[in-house]
Parts: C-alpha cells; sequence; structure tokens
C-alpha cells in the first residue's frame, strides 16, 4: 500500500503570488507547430523562465488523468492533492476531480487567506462534500498569522465537519506557537505539517537543527502528522538515492515516532527531475529503515489518517525495456 500525502493538479497557472506574476508558457494550438516560445511545460516564474513540468507534458495540462497515469505506474494506490499560492486557486478543478475519482484522491480547498473575508468562501469549500480538507501555504501568508480570529474560526469549522488541514510552516519555528496554539483550541482538528518541516536537519544545516525539531514535535499532539512531500526536491542538490533525506526521516521519527510520518511526493515539481517512482523508491531501497518502518511511512499511515478505502490493485507492469 502506497499513498501520496502531498501532490498538485492544476490545468494551468495564471496567478500572483506578493505581486510576482507566475503564468504558463501558452501552448500551442491544435495543428500549430511546436517551438520553445510555446513549450506550455515551462511557466515565467517571478521574472525568469522556469521548467515547471516535466518536458513532455507541452500542454501545460498538469491533470489528474496524467497523474493517476504516473500513480498506477508507480503502484500508488491514491493520493492528497493540496494546494499552493504559486499555483492559483483550483477549487472547481479539484471538485471535478473529487467528483470522478473519489477512491483515488482526497482533495483540499484553498481560499486568499491574505485578505480579511475569506471565511465565507472556506466554509462553502469546508461544508462541501467534494471537498475532504483545507490546504494553507503558510510560509506565503505575508504577516497573516494563524491566530488571527477569522482563521481560527475556520479551524473550528474544520474540527466541527470532521475536515483536515493540511499546512506548510515557515523554515524555522517562527509559526510553531502559532500552530501549537490552534491545535489546543481545536484537539480534535486533524492536521498534517507539510514538506518535512522544510527539512534541514544537522547533516545538511547544523544551525537549523533546534528549530526543525520543534516542527517535528508538534506531532507528539494527537491529532496532528508530518508528510514529507517534496523532501527530494529539499535534498535535490544531494540527489538520488538522498541519503541525507533518509536520515531527516529516521531523526524525525526518533522524535515522534514513525507512525506518526507520512510519505509525500510534490509531484509535479519533483518529477521534472527524476521519476515519479524515485521519489520514494529510495525509502524502499534503504537498508536503514525496517519494513515495518516503510510500510508506516509509505502508505499505512495515511490510509488511517485520511480514511482511504477501496484502493485499487495495482500490480506490476513490465517495462519495454525488460
Amino acid at each position: 500500500m502506497i499513498i501520496d500525502a502531498h501532490s498538485h493538479l492544476w490545468l494551468r497557472q495564471d496567478t500572483a503570488w506578493n505581486g510576482k506574476a507566475i503564468r504558463t508558457n501558452k501552448p500551442a494550438a491544435a495543428g500549430e507547430p511546436y517551438t520553445v516560445e510555446n513549450n506550455g511545460s515551462r511557466s515565467q516564474f517571478w521574472g525568469e523562465e522556469r521548467q515547471m513540468l516535466p518536458p513532455f507534458m507541452i500542454d501545460g495540462r498538469n491533470s489528474a488523468e496524467v497523474f493517476l497515469s504516473n500513480m498506477d505506474y508507480a503502484q500508488v494506490g491514491a493520493a492528497v492533492v493540496v494546494q499552493e499560492f504559486i499555483d492559483g486557486l483550483q477549487n472547481d478543478y479539484l471538485a471535478e476531480v473529487s467528483q470522478r475519482y473519489p477512491d483515488r484522491f482526497r482533495v483540499c480547498g484553498m481560499v486568499d487567506y491574505l485578505h480579511d473575508g475569506f471565511l465565507e468562501q472556506a466554509s462553502t469549500l469546508i461544508t462541501n462534500q467534494r471537498f475532504h480538507g483545507i490546504a494553507i501555504p503558510g510560509h506565503r501568508l505575508l504577516g497573516r498569522r494563524l491566530t488571527d480570529p477569522e482563521m481560527m474560526r475556520m479551524f473550528h469549522l474544520l474540527e466541527d465537519n470532521g475536515k483536515f488541514l493540511s499546512i506548510t510552516l515557515k523554515d524555522g519555528d517562527e509559526q510553531v506557537g502559532e500552530l501549537q496554539e490552534v491545535i489546543s483550541e481545536c484537539p480534535h482538528l486533524r492536521i498534517a505539517v507539510g514538506h518535512m518541516g522544510m527539512a534541514e536537519p544537522p547533516q545538511i544545516a547544523p544551525w537549523k537543527n533546534e528549530s526543525w525539531h520543534r516542527q517535528m514535535l508538534l506531532a507528539r499532539n494527537e491529532n496532528v502528522r508530518i508528510e514529507s512531500g517534496g523532501i527530494t526536491w529539499l535534498y535535490n542538490s544531494e540527489f538520488y538515492p538522498f541519503p541525507s533525506a533518509i536520515r531527516a526521516i529516521k531523526e524525525a521519527a526518533e522524535l515522534v515516532g514513525m507512525e506518526k510520518l507520512m510519505w509525500g511526493s510534490d509531484y509535479p515539481r519533483t518529477i521534472t527531475a527524476i521519476t515519479y517512482r524515485m521519489s520514494y523508491d529510495f525509502v524502499t531501497k534503504s537498508t536503514e529503515l525496517t519494513d515495518h518502518e516503510k510500510q508506516l511511512f509509505l502508505g499505512e499511515n495515511a490510509c488511517q489518517f485520511y480514511g482511504f478505502d477501496h484502493l485499487p490493485e495495482l500490480p506490476y507492469i513490465k517495462n519495454m525495456s525488460e
């Protein structure tokens, strides 16, 4: 059982954050010849062109169907789709995805937390059965505190409706105290802290050890989990098989227990450098984790936390090169 606790979907990026634009390159129209300029796998990102999608996805569409094909190939049974400001609000599309593939996806809604008055839209999403949780890119809140009154009312709504919160915090411990206040106020709210606390443990950045530990220790609260979305990006300079990422997983497990940790890929951003299967098989091939630890981390913990059932059987299919 393998479940991806952190992924993204969008049909087109067309947004801005902090006054900085993010736009998918205009893809070629039907019958129009391919050129570098109409390569939709790239985006204009904060003033420079970036390879936002794998180079074969030239239409700019990061669709559920392409993701499902990757999931089936890599034998990943289900995935949690979160949201990020740099992709723009994707609520309409994710509602369709949830309705179309209810057994394969848990989807998060998102609203514009940067401006007052977001609670009404958040309430609509929370009470909509197509959405299973709310995502907050906390590292991009530009001064908005998690303990602001409107935020706290939203957290109570999530708790009352049995929905979960997926949140990424700023690097370090700046927002740890705020989230601990939320946990104390809403003890039954399920919370997944993303990007492994923006993990840079002692092997990479020894001065960050203490603040990183504080993020991990949030998972000592009963309903809090840590997911590793983007861990291969965090250790991209080291590259496959990411030995420091394995050490970070082991260190987090020593602090809170492996039953509190979940694998996430940060698809599709991470697979511009590696394949989707590589985003987890460095864990399966590791000799530093037991088989039971791998089972918990790669799927069993997420299955319980997000309430997945009816997962498909996905047998291994040989490649043509085998």
